[in-house]
């Protein structure tokens, strides 16, 4: 267990990847009021769901009068190789889900990407960086994942079509590159975060532009104030502030612990589909979300003890990551 060179605390870490995953979970309702109001295409929607992001962190960047630079220089070549991948990574991610959603259905698609994503990061991470989980860290996986299943597949009527399901297990590689390229160069103290998100989302808006422009990127809608501000907050809430919080986060926790905690997206989800859009609490979604809730919370507990055990550091001014 180590701390990022730049000295964020494992605690803020977790902290910034549970509001992450919690922001990200009401992507999927908000974008469910989009295309209730349009027809905005789903590639669309994640182009212009980048591009706003993307706007909206470059303006809180160019306005700080300071920046805290990493505790190592980092060199060019490098930056933009990590930043590349990392970008690439991210767009790879969303547009293969959302094809994976049009070839199989919604739940096999999240179950498949969510699912495999925790397995290959653990993989991965134990390959490449020694990132070793242990009984309980291993425990708790399963148990998210069972959780997922559960949750996402509870309510019965999923379809599974092979090539959905392989277009999802290219979604979740996606997510796991972005994932551990993020932890495995933020260990070093040379990755800028600030720099990353902002970066990595010019990067993944270039490779979108393409597959938008081939769906259309301008919908048709009756009440075009109401998408134009569905898709504002979408820019904002989910994409600009969650995704700095993420690869805040993800630089200092371990990998296996950063892919179980982004499973709270779909607990989020479930929440707002109940509270917000009138869907219908069931045993399967409740069992779910508490079994998901305590993996997560004992992955949490954990990783702070193994931080407190390793010695804890300070980072003066590190609210700089977020944005």
């Amino acid at each position: 267990m180590s701390h990022a060179a730049s000295g964020l605390p494992i605690g803020r870490g977790l902290l910034y990847l549970i509001v992450a995953g919690a922001a990200w979970g009401t992507a999927g309702a908000a974008a469910s009021l989009v295309y209730r109001a349009s027809d905005m295409g789903p590639i669309a929607l994640s182009f212009w769901r980048c591009a706003g992001g993307l706007v909206l962190l470059l303006a809180v960047r160019l306005r700080r009068r300071r920046r805290v630079a990493p505790a190592v220089r980092e060199p060019l070549g490098r930056k933009a190789l990590r930043i590349g991948v990392t970008g690439f990574g991210l767009a790879v991610f969303q547009t293969a889900y959302f094809a994976a959603v049009e070839a199989t259905g919604l739940a096999v698609a999240t179950v498949v990407t969510l699912g495999a994503g925790p397995v290959l990061i653990a993989l991965g991470a134990r390959l490449t960086m020694g990132e070793r989980l242990g009984r309980g860290g291993s425990a708790a996986v399963a148990g998210a994942l069972i959780g997922l299943g559960v949750l996402v597949l509870g309510s019965g009527g999923a379809t599974v079509r092979p090539f959905g399901v392989l277009l999802a297990v290219v979604s979740a590689a996606g997510y796991s590159a972005m994932t551990l390229l993020t932890r495995g160069w933020g260990r070093d103290g040379r990755a800028d975060g600030s720099g990353t998100t902002v970066w990595t989302f010019a990067v993944t808006t270039i490779c979108l532009l393409p597959l938008g422009l081939a769906e259309g990127l301008v919908p048709h809608a009756a009440q075009p104030a109401h998408v134009l501000a569905l898709l504002a907050y979408i820019a904002a809430v989910p994409t600009a502030l969650a995704y700095a919080l993420f690869f805040a986060g993800a630089a200092v926790v371990r990998s296996a612990t950063v892919s179980v905690i982004m499973l709270l997206e779909p607990v989020s989800a479930a929440a707002l589909a109940v509270g917000l859009l009138g869907e219908r609490l069931t045993a399967a979604t409740l069992a779910g979300t508490l079994l998901m809730l305590a993996s997560v919370a004992g992955l949490a507990v954990a990783e702070t003890r193994g931080a407190g055990a390793d010695g804890r550091r300070t980072a003066p001014e590190e609210e700089s990551a977020l944005v």
